[in-house]
């Protein structure tokens, strides 16, 4: 792989992560609820699902899962619903300040919020057909293809971690404003509301 493609991937990838998705959906209405801390742990899970990806793709399981349309639709559905689970919380539930009423409730722990990331990301349809039908793209043949890949799996976790910290950080500064007592309800169902176009975001591709 050349430096000038190498740029080239950058240059793609950088675009398709600063396009808020469903993943950048998920980590604003974390940094909203949660604070950038929480944010970035659904970040992780993010990350953690495309490093996944990156180490199937070399053995074109990746592939073989896309061609599977039975199989990645149900992944896409079971994600959604999940999703749509936590926005109908969000949405329907009390909205208290962090660190009492629901955000001191069970399943807001840095595990729960890692596997809200990685489930998201698992079963985005957009994710898979970067590394199925974008990635390829970018590598050569002719040359090792576990090193391009590793080179291009690190450039991407960069990228996105990035960017995703970047729109964590700025939803939890918006938060201090916003989880003020008299717009707490607001900012609760605000979150609600990201999560549940994050699944709708999913269920679009959904066969």
């Amino acid at each position: 792989m050349s430096w000038g493609v190498w740029l080239v991937f950058v240059l793609t990838d950088g675009t398709l992560i600063v396009t808020p998705g469903p993943a950048v959906l998920l980590v604003v209405s974390q940094g909203l609820r949660r604070g950038s801390r929480g944010a970035l742990w659904s970040a992780l899970g993010i990350l953690a699902a495309n490093a996944s990806y990156f180490a199937i793709s070399g053995t074109g399981v990746g592939a073989l899962l896309a061609a599977s349309g039975r199989l990645f639709t149900a992944i896409q559905w079971a994600g959604a619903g999940y999703l749509l689970y936590l926005g109908a919380l969000a949405l329907l539930g009390p909205h208290a300040l962090p660190g009492t009423g629901d955000a001191a409730a069970a399943g807001t722990g840095p595990g729960s919020l890692f596997l809200r990331g990685a489930v998201l990301q698992l079963s985005n349809p957009k994710a898979l057909l970067f590394f199925v039908a974008i990635l390829p793209q970018f590598i050569d043949r002719g040359r090792p293809i576990v090193l391009q890949i590793l080179l291009l799996g690190i450039t991407s976790i960069v990228l996105e971690f990035a960017a995703l910290a970047a729109y964590g950080a700025a939803a939890a500064r918006s938060a201090h404003v916003l989880l003020q007592p008299r717009y707490a309800a607001f900012t609760g169902r605000l979150s609600g509301a990201l999560l549940v176009a994050a699944a709708l975001g999913l269920l679009r591709f959904a066969g």
